[in-house]
C-alpha cells in the first residue's frame, strides 16, 4: 500500500477548513435555528464557535506529534487503544460523511429552487449526482480537489463580504431583535450544539495532515487562519440576516441568506447568494468525501476494517475503495435523511469525537513518551481539556433524546464490531495502557508506539537517515539486569547474533573471546566495545 503524496500547503489547508466550515451551517440552519432560539441564534453561533477552540488547539498539537492520514482517528486509537479507536474512527467518519451529505441536500434544494412545482425528486437526484462528481474527482487527484477548493472558497469570502458590506448600512430594525432571550438559554445551547456541525469541518483537515507539506507549520496556521475568519463571517452573517428579515419569513425558512439578499437587493441579490450558497455546498461536500475518506483507509492500514479499504489507485494514488465506501453511506443518506436529523446526528457524533479527542492530549503529556514531541502545545493544559471534555458532555445532554439514542446505538454496534473482528486481529498496546504499567512499574520495556511516533516525527520532517542511524535503528538491543562476567556476556551475545548472521554460536564465542585475549576493549570503567570481524557483505 503506497503512501500518500504530500501536495497540500497552507492555501489548500486554510480552504479545506474553512470551505468545511461555511456551507449547510451558514445558508440553511439558520431558519430552523430562529424557531428555536429566535434572534438569540446569534449568541447560539458564536457560542458554538468558542467551544470549538479547545478542540482545535488539541487538534494542532496531535497534529504537530502525528501527522497522519485518518489523523483524528489515529490519535484516539493510538493513545486509547483499538475499542475506543474504533468507536472513534467509525464516529469521525459518520459525522463527516453526513456533513457531506448535508452540503449535498443543499446542493440539491438550489436546483429544485428554479424547477416548477414540487421538484423533491430532482433535489434528491442532484443531490445524488453531485456526490458521484466530487467522489470521481477525489479519486482523479488530490491536488485538483485542493485547486478546486481555493477557488470555491475564493468566490464565497467574496460573496458574503458584500453581503456583510451592505447589510451593515442596513437601517437596525429594532423589533427584530425585541425580546431576544424570549426562548431561554436552553434553546440557546440546543441551538448552539446544532450548528456546532459546522464549525466542527475546521478540524477535518488534521485527517489529510499526512498529505501536507510541512505539516507541523501548515496544519495549525491553516486552522486557525481558517477559524478567525470564518467565526467572524458567521456571526456577522446571522446578525445581518436577523435585522433584515422579519420573523415570520425568517423563521423555518430553508435558504435564509437567499431571502435576506433579496430583501437588500432585489432579485438579483437572492441570484448572487445563490451561487455563494453553491459554491459553500461545493466546498463541504468536497472537503468532506476528501477527508472522510481518509479514517476508513487508516483504519483498514490498522487491521481495524478490512484491507480492501486500504488500496490506493496505483495511477493517481489515491485511496479509492474508501471513497467508494464513503459514497455508498452518503447516497442513502441524502436521499433517506431530514435535514434535522442530519444535522443533529452528525453534530452529536463529532462532540463525542472532539471529546474523545481532548482525553488524547491529557493522555499523551501524562504518558511521559519521549517520541510525543508536538511542534505546537494547547495552553492552559490540562485545564482547557477538561473544561472541554464537561461542556461537550453537556451538549450532547442538550442535543435531545433522539441524537442520544442514534449514538448510544452507534457505540454499541462499532463496540460489538471490535469485539467480533477487530478483537482477535489487532494486539496492539496502546499509550493508555504503557502509562499504567509504567505507574505500576518503572522497569518496563520500551514501547513499539515509541519508535512508531519517532518515525512518524522524521518522515514529516523529511529527516534522511545516515549509516549509523539506520544501524542503531536495526540493532540487538539486550537489556541485562544482574551482574555477569565477560564470558557470560559473549555467551549471550553469541546466541543473540548467531540466529540473526546464520552463523554458529559457538564460533562467535570463540572470536569474542579470542579479540578479549588480543586486546581488552573496556574505553573506560563502565564502558567496553567488544567486536570481531565476520565472513560476508553487509552483515
Amino acid at each position: 500500500m503506497a503512501e500518500l503524496k504530500k501536495e497540500l500547503g497552507l492555501l489548500h489547508v486554510f480552504c479545506i477548513a474553512g470551505g468545511a466550515m461555511i456551507s449547510s451551517g451558514l445558508f440553511i440552519l439558520p431558519g430552523i435555528a430562529f424557531e428555536i432560539a429566535g434572534p438569540a441564534i446569534i449568541l447560539s453561533y458564536a457560542l458554538a464557535g468558542l467551544l470549538m477552540i479547545p478542540t482545535m488547539l488539541s487538534q494542532a498539537e496531535l497534529a504537530t506529534a502525528m501527522p497522519k492520514s485518518g489523523g483524528s482517528y489515529f490519535f484516539v486509537e493510538r493513545t486509547l487503544g483499538p475499542l475506543a479507536g474504533t468507536v472513534a474512527g467509525l464516529a469521525n467518519w459518520l459525522s463527516i460523511t453526513l456533513k457531506a451529505s448535508f452540503a449535498l441536500i443543499g446542493i440539491g434544494a438550489l436546483a429544485a429552487l428554479i424547477a416548477p412545482g414540487d421538484a423533491l425528486w430532482l433535489e434528491k437526484l442532484v443531490a445524488v449526482g453531485a456526490c458521484l462528481v466530487f467522489a470521481a474527482l477525489n479519486v482523479f487527484s488530490v491536488k485538483g480537489t485542493g485547486r478546486l477548493q481555493i477557488w470555491l472558497v475564493a468566490g464565497l469570502l467574496c460573496i458574503l463580504a458584500v453581503y456583510i458590506a451592505f447589510g451593515a448600512f442596513a437601517p437596525r430594525n429594532e423589533t427584530r431583535f425585541a425580546d431576544f432571550l424570549k426562548e431561554g438559554w436552553p434553546s440557546v445551547f440546543a441551538v448552539a450544539g446544532m450548528v456546532f456541525v459546522s464549525y466542527g469541518g475546521l478540524t477535518k483537515v488534521v485527517d489529510v495532515s499526512g498529505e501536507v507539506r510541512n505539516s507541523a507549520r501548515n496544519v495549525p496556521l491553516g486552522m486557525f487562519l481558517a477559524f478567525a475568519v470564518v467565526n467572524v463571517l458567521y456571526v456577522l452573517v446571522v446578525t445581518v440576516t436577523v435585522n433584515v428579515l422579519p420573523s415570520s419569513v425568517l423563521s423555518g425558512s430553508k435558504a435564509p441568506l437567499t431571502e435576506g439578499a433579496r430583501a437588500m437587493f432585489g432579485p438579483a441579490g437572492a441570484i448572487l447568494v445563490s451561487i455563494a450558497a453553491l459554491f459553500a455546498f461545493a466546498t463541504t461536500a468536497n472537503a468532506g468525501i476528501l477527508s472522510a475518506s481518509r479514517s476508513p483507509m487508516a483504519m483498514s492500514r490498522d487491521g481495524l476494517l478490512p484491507r480492501v479499504l486500504a488500496r490506493t489507485n496505483r495511477r493517481f494514488n489515491t485511496p479509492i475503495f474508501a471513497i467508494a465506501f464513503t459514497v455508498a453511506f452518503a447516497i442513502p443518506a441524502v436521499t433517506l435523511l431530514s435535514v434535522a436529523d442530519l444535522a443533529k446526528t452528525a453534530s452529536t457524533m463529532m462532540i463525542l469525537m472532539f471529546i474523545l479527542v481532548n482525553v488524547a492530549v491529557i493522555i499523551m503529556r501524562q504518558s511521559g513518551f519521549q517520541s510525543y514531541r508536538p511542534r505546537f502545545r494547547a495552553p492552559l493544559y490540562p485545564w482547557l481539556q477538561i473544561a472541554a471534555i464537561g461542556t461537550y458532555g453537556f451538549l450532547i445532554v442538550e442535543m435531545g433524546t433522539i441524537p442520544q439514542v442514534l449514538t448510544g446505538l452507534f457505540a454499541l454496534l462499532s463496540g460489538l464490531w471490535y469485539l467480533f473482528y477487530v478483537h482477535r486481529r489487532i494486539n496492539r498496546e496502546s499509550v493508555f495502557v504503557y502509562m499504567v504499567k509504567n505507574i505500576v512499574s518503572r522497569h518496563i520495556k520500551r514501547s513499539g508506539l515509541e519508535e512508531e511516533l519517532r518515525q512518524i516525527a522524521l518522515d514529516a520532517d523529511h529527516t534522511k537517515l545516515d549509516r549509523f542511524d539506520r544501524l542503531i535503528q536495526e540493532c540487538e538491543i539486550l537489556d541485562i539486569k544482574e551482574s555477569l562476567t565477560a564470558r557470560d556476556l559473549f555467551r549471550r551475545v553469541a546466541g543473540v547474533l548467531a540466529r540473526r548472521l546464520d552463523a554458529k554460536e559457538e564460533t562467535l564465542y570463540e572470536l569474542l573471546l579470542e579479540r578479549e585475549r588480543q586486546s581488552p576493549t573496556v574505553v573506560k570503567p563502565g564502558l567496553a566495545i567488544p567486536h570481531v570481524i565476520v565472513k560476508g557483505e553487509h552483515v
